[in-house]
């Protein structure tokens, strides 16, 4: 698991622990935190799209759906054209669903949804910074808590629209940001620190985590051939915040057991 200043350069073996699902027309993976979706120019192996082309001894693949370099969980690439057209037609249509689970700062009591608006934040010194905005793009989250303790809301969290950061700035919005966001999180100018000195002791006193706990649980394509769905287990440092931290044994509300 090689871990370098510019990211994780990912090793074969470690690449095949994180396959899910690996079919003549797709692959399933479960993404680690910061991996990058896509491709770097450090090389095949620093970032999840070129190690599974290496991998597959493929040129190209086609990613329906990616994840921000922090977020874990399942993504699924295409093999072929064919593959890639049947799941975009389904994203075009609206007919994918996603659940993502979320460590929240703070104590959510009750499922809420909601519905702001989101656009670029101008007074942001972060350019790719959001939020809440009259004139944004029309945006929706449900979050529906599933566990409460330590200060910390596990949360299952259903996105109805895809705009960028949209899950971290409604959950700002709510005043229960994400735990371990830099740029939604305590102070936005994070971010800008992070960049400049990496994840520095400040950092670690202001954040409960070094990456922002957003992992992506599932995905599903409602396709001619039917539900074709995803699933990946909660990564290992978000089940051991919710172990630790929060006391948890088990996600609620899941079939998925105890924490692994």
């Amino acid at each position: 698991m090689p871990y370098v200043a510019w990211g994780w350069l990912i090793t074969p073996e470690e690449l095949r622990s994180w396959i899910l699902a690996e079919t003549p027309d797709l692959l399933a993976v479960n993404k680690p935190p910061h991996v990058l979706s896509h491709p770097s120019k450090h090389g095949p192996w620093s970032s999840l799209v070129g190690a599974c082309r290496e991998y597959l001894g493929q040129a190209r693949l086609h990613m329906p759906s990616r994840l921000d370099r922090e977020t874990s969980g399942v993504m699924v690439f295409a093999r072929n054209r064919a593959t890639a057209s049947r799941l975009q037609r389904a994203a075009t249509a609206r007919r994918v669903e996603k659940t993502y689970l979320a460590i929240l700062c703070g104590e959510l009591t009750a499922p809420c949804l909601v519905t702001q608006p989101v656009g670029k934040d101008e007074r942001a010194a972060f350019a790719a910074r959001r939020w809440v905005r009259e004139d944004g793009e029309a945006a929706e989250t449900a979050f529906e808590p599933l566990a409460v303790g330590g200060g910390y809301t596990l949360a299952r969290v259903r996105p109805r629209t895809g705009r960028m950061h949209q899950i971290r700035v409604h959950a700002a919005w709510l005043g229960r940001p994400v735990a371990g966001d830099k740029l939604y999180g305590p102070d936005p100018d994070l971010m800008l620190e992070f960049l400049a000195n990496g994840f520095s002791d400040r950092l670690n006193r202001l954040l409960p985590l070094p990456r922002h706990a957003l992992h992506a649980a599932s995905i599903v394509f409602r396709t001619h051939l039917g539900r074709e769905e995803f699933h990946a287990p909660l990564a290992p440092d978000l089940a051991a915040f919710c172990r630790e931290r929060m006391g948890l044994r088990e996600i609620p509300g899941t079939a998925r057991g105890p924490l692994p």
